[in-house]
């Protein structure tokens, strides 16, 4: 693209990286109009992740499910989802209300089809519809299949229960975290532009340090630093880990900082960089969706993980 598709804190993020000239070649993946491809592979997805902020400007990671053709491209620049979040996700009534012009919501997207390791990432702006949301789209792009475990879906029925809210993190949700190879991450720049992304490594890359703290190591990718550059500008950010056997969702709330001591990071297998996150808040959806899938097929890509001392 002719222009800069970075902000400040993505600059300032791939400098303090050492990969300013490698961000700058990855942005020629960015575009403002869905090619082809992209619109038949988001035909053929049963899984949206999706990132916002609540009214209360909280960032918040959520999870969209449906058959396949519940994502369509309307044409090159808009998306329609055949979904919105489950009564009871913190988004929900952020994204209840139709909304038009400058009252749309700024929601980060991305696609990810596990059986393929194959992931696309979207940004713009949502208005509620009759049947789901209606996103006019400013950025799309590809990324690298790396970290991805490999899960084939199926469907089962499902009853959503009510949400359990707490503003740190149970046992139960401890245990979880501890042992998940997957989760999604929401975050937003200085003026609320909303971006998802996902993160994966094998079963305790996550660390729990207490109910109320994460920590997590930044692996290589593609030198966009899309969320780390957010973080740089504006530390609020939400986190989903999916229970890819039951269909339940923890959704965390926070503050998330990145550790750039490369002493630190030299003690975690493969860790660029450490990511700390405070928790502020959490929302588990027993049953959010009828979508289960197989057992995983780790990514060769993940580094070893290392017991915590």
């Amino acid at each position: 693209m002719a222009v800069d598709v970075y902000h400040e804190g993505e600059r300032t993020a791939q400098r303090r990286a050492g990969l300013l000239d490698q961000g700058t070649f990855s942005s020629r993946a960015v575009h403002a109009e869905l090619p082809h491809v992209a619109r038949e592979f988001l035909a053929q997805q049963v899984m949206l992740g999706l990132g916002a902020a609540d009214a209360t400007g909280r960032m918040w990671a959520s999870m969209l499910t449906g058959k396949p053709g519940f994502l369509r491209a309307e044409d090159d620049t808009t998306l329609i989802v055949a979904a919105a979040p489950v009564e009871g996700d913190p988004l929900s009534a952020r994204l209840a209300v139709p909304a038009f012009g400058d009252q749309r919501v700024h929601v980060g997207m991305i696609a990810i089809e596990p059986a393929t390791r194959r992931r696309m990432r979207m940004n713009g702006r949502a208005a509620r519809t009759e049947h789901g949301l209606h996103i006019a789209l400013d950025q799309v792009y590809a990324n690298c299949p790396k970290y991805i475990q490999k899960r084939e879906p199926r469907w089962e029925p499902t009853a959503i229960a009510p949400p359990m809210l707490s503003h740190e993190l149970s046992r139960r949700q401890q245990q979880l975290i501890a042992e998940a190879d997957t989760f999604f991450i929401a975050t937003a720049d200085r003026s609320g532009h909303a971006d998802a992304s996902h993160r994966g490594g094998n079963p305790g890359f996550v660390q729990v340090v207490s109910p109320a703290v994460l920590r997590w190591p930044d692996y290589i990718g593609n030198a966009m630093f899309n969320t780390l550059g957010n973080l740089e500008v504006n530390p609020a950010a939400g986190l989903l880990f999916p229970d890819w056997r039951t269909g339940t969702t923890v959704q965390v709330t926070g503050t998330a900082r990145t550790d750039w001591d490369p002493a630190h990071a030299a003690t975690v297998p493969g860790a660029q960089r450490m990511i700390e996150f405070a928790v502020t808040g959490v929302t588990e959806i027993p049953g959010a969706s009828g979508l289960r899938w197989s057992a995983p097929t780790p990514s060769r890509f993940n580094p070893l993980v290392t017991p915590s001392p």
